[in-house]
């Protein structure tokens, strides 16, 4: 699919690759998932050396229960900066867009690299746009064992707070939680985050964050990312779903974005990941919805659909679907245009693949263009995701390390599936709509 769509102007949505150094080997015993980290080396950042005392190191999933002890919890963290490939959608750059954000690189270690009682450095980068759901690793999330409430004032003037503590509930519930933020000496830029890590009897767990803050320059932003592994209510299989949702805004111009990203997956191979995204600069809007579906036995669908428009009225756009299955499927997509003037131009296509080196391809336009031909032509399509279960699983360790509160014996769970609300479609401020 990916020499085919390019050819019509499009990218592949997702091209997330696993590292081969993180994962030797993905078994399936008694219905336990273990999946053998290999031996970290000593790994350089701006900070100098950091160390990792982890070996080899066995994280079992059940496959057919929620519950299941978890592997110790590796005192010392390991840290990859390599970033993955992104998915990026022709439109216009944010102009207040930053460079990396600082605490991806120097803030991510600081907490663990200077003393507790010093602050937390002041994080006043908007999030990056187009860069899909992080793994926890450049997240750097650590959460402080002990209760905290703290506050103070840095050499330059500006004041910070941190915090952190566990609340507990019923169901064996437990979150462990850090909250941070500051703001400037004048007070004209602010930031604000929050860590936690939450668990149940069920076998339900979950890390997240959340963050927002603003600039001197007027710009704005929030951004939450959470990682969820629980038991799937039909299959009663291991699941782990991610997702993002990001926005930000200019203090100069009237320019914004926002981004939902989404990401599902299940012991068996089942996939499904998407996105939602909108974006302005001043007088040009644009829109941006895409999904993939594998459900593991060799069925994939994929869609986009994109469109755009400026305030004097004109509007394009572009979208397109597959379906395919050993072989057999079809794609079909449209390209239009409206001017100002409501004058309409569109271009339809459509091809049938017949798993058989044969091709129907058919397609018309308004300007009078049309063709229906069949053609000797060989079959590409991806049937399995770039990144699946044993990549997630793989860039998953501390969630699945989280230490779930021990349950007292003869005391069973009462399993609720509905505590993971999937991702809203719309983003906060600003409605889609097509043409």
């Amino acid at each position: 699919m990916a020499a085919a769509a390019a050819s019509r102007g499009f990218t592949t949505p997702f091209n997330l690759r696993l590292r081969g150094a993180d994962v030797a080997a993905l078994n399936d015993k008694n219905g336990v998932l273990e999946v053998r980290r290999k031996k970290r080396r000593l790994l350089t950042s701006d900070w100098g050396v950091v160390k990792c005392c982890c070996s080899d190191s066995v994280v079992p999933i059940r496959m057919a229960t929620g519950s299941g002890k978890s592997v110790e919890k590796c005192e010392e963290w390991r840290f990859d900066m390599k970033k993955s490939p992104n998915y990026r959608v022709r439109a216009p750059a944010m102009p207040f867009a930053s460079p990396q954000p600082r605490f991806v690189s120097k803030d991510k270690f600081f907490s663990r690299c200077s003393p507790r009682n010093s602050g937390p450095q002041s994080r006043d980068s908007p999030p990056k746009r187009d860069t899909g759901i992080a793994n926890e690793k450049d997240w750097g999330i650590s959460l402080l064992n002990e209760n905290v409430i703290e506050s103070g004032t840095s050499e330059d003037g500006s004041t910070w707070y941190r915090e952190s503590g566990e609340d507990l509930g019923e169901n064996g519930y437990r979150c462990r939680w850090t909250r941070m933020g500051g703001q400037s000496h004048n007070g004209t830029s602010e930031w604000k985050e929050t860590w936690w890590e939450k668990s149940d009897w069920t076998g339900y767990k979950e890390l997240g964050v959340e963050k927002s803050g603003r600039n001197a320059e007027g710009d704005s932003w929030w951004e939450t990312w959470r990682e969820v592994l629980h038991q799937d209510e039909w299959s009663n299989l291991a699941r782990i779903e991610r997702s993002a949702q990001k926005q930000a805004k200019s203090g100069t111009e009237n320019a914004g974005w926002y981004e939902n990203w989404w990401e599902k997956y299940d012991a068996k191979g089942w996939t499904e990941k998407g996105a939602h995204k909108y974006g302005r600069l001043n007088e040009q809007s644009w829109w941006e919805k895409w999904g993939e579906h594998y459900d593991g036995r060799g069925s994939v669908l994929k869609w986009t659909d994109k469109w755009a428009e400026t305030e004097l009225g004109t509007k394009w756009g572009d979208k397109w679907e597959e379906k395919f299955f050993a072989g057999i499927g079809s794609r079909q997509g449209e390209t239009w245009h409206v001017s100002p003037s409501d004058e309409r131009w569109s271009r339809t296509w459509g091809e049938e693949h017949f798993g058989n080196g044969k091709v129907h391809k058919y397609g018309k336009s308004t300007t009078g263009e049309s063709w229906d031909i069949v053609v000797d032509e060989e079959t590409y399509y991806e049937a399995d995701p770039h990144y699946g279960w044993a990549d997630v699983v793989g860039d998953s360790t501390q969630l699945l390390s989280i230490q779930p509160r021990e349950r007292p014996h003869g005391i069973y769970p009462s399993l609720d599936f509905g505590s993971t609300p999937s991702p809203t479609d719309e983003p906060p401020d600003e409605s889609f709509s097509s043409e």
